[in-house]
């Protein structure tokens, strides 16, 4: 399955759907046409219920995703650019879907952006993640502050935005700003083998399972509680606890159909 251009690749292969960042040449730095091809391509995964899990990955060997395309600051209607590019990176937070970054070579700037809104990150020994703001006389965006701060602490955070400076995969992990870190070569097959476990498990509870985590991770005035409870209803009241239940009993793996 192709979806949108040539700078953003959409696979659909065997329950996961990819995410490919296509634009090598420039370390996968992320200009305003891959951005709006990012919400086309979600949308389309969202509404497929063969997609259960969203694999985010960068073309090439050098990155992830190096940023955005800084030559492309002064162009256009700069206010139409900053909406579509809020919309593109909190796209991946709305999905219900499980969302993995596989990361390798450079993540920085607006590419941590699209990492730090994964529900999970896999990194490699070659990955180098920063946030070069200061050194570009920029505001991290409050979104990404937030969650930066989530994932590693106010005062990491602080270091990472205040330094500029580049971590290692090692580094990245060491501080919770990734979930593990293995050898390149590895990197793909470890990130297919925790799809692959998710996949299998029930749309419906993972589902729950993201509502849930994200709505703590809010300010107790903002949190949606009746969200929270419409998940867990529709879990209890779901095929697939039965199907649960029945397999558990048959002792048989099985078979979700997330309804």
């Amino acid at each position: 399955m192709q979806l949108s251009s040539d700078k953003m690749i959409a696979r659909k292969d065997d329950g996961i759907g990819w995410v490919i960042f296509n634009n090598p040449q420039k370390h996968n730095a992320l200009t305003h046409d891959m951005r709006k091809a990012l919400l086309e391509i979600f949308d389309a995964y969202d509404a497929d219920d063969e997609v259960r899990v969203i694999v985010l990955k960068g073309a090439g060997e050098k990155a992830f995703v190096s940023g955005a395309d800084i030559s492309q600051f002064d162009e256009g209607d700069r206010e139409a650019r900053e909406d579509v590019s809020h919309r593109a990176w909190a796209r991946y937070g709305q999905s219900p879907k499980p969302v993995i970054a596989m990361i390798h070579g450079y993540c920085l700037g607006g590419g941590l952006l699209v990492a730090l809104n994964a529900d999970l990150r896999i990194a490699s020994e070659d990955a180098q993640l920063g946030v070069p703001a200061a050194r570009l006389g920029i505001a991290y965006p409050y979104d990404g502050v937030r969650k930066l701060v989530d994932s590693v602490g106010p005062i990491k955070a602080k270091e990472i935005l205040f330094t500029g400076q580049r971590y290692s995969g090692a580094q990245a992990a060491s501080m919770g700003l990734v979930n593990e870190v293995v050898p390149l070569a590895e990197l793909e097959n470890r990130v297919r083998a925790i799809a692959d476990v998710m996949r299998n498990n029930a749309p419906l509870s993972m589902r729950a399972s993201k509502t849930l985590v994200d709505e703590i991770c809010k300010s107790p005035e903002d949190r949606d509680m009746a969200a929270c409870e419409a998940i867990a209803l529709i879990c209890a009241n779901s095929e697939d606890l039965a199907e649960g239940k029945l397999a558990f009993k048959e002792k048989r793996r099985p078979v979700f159909k997330g309804r």
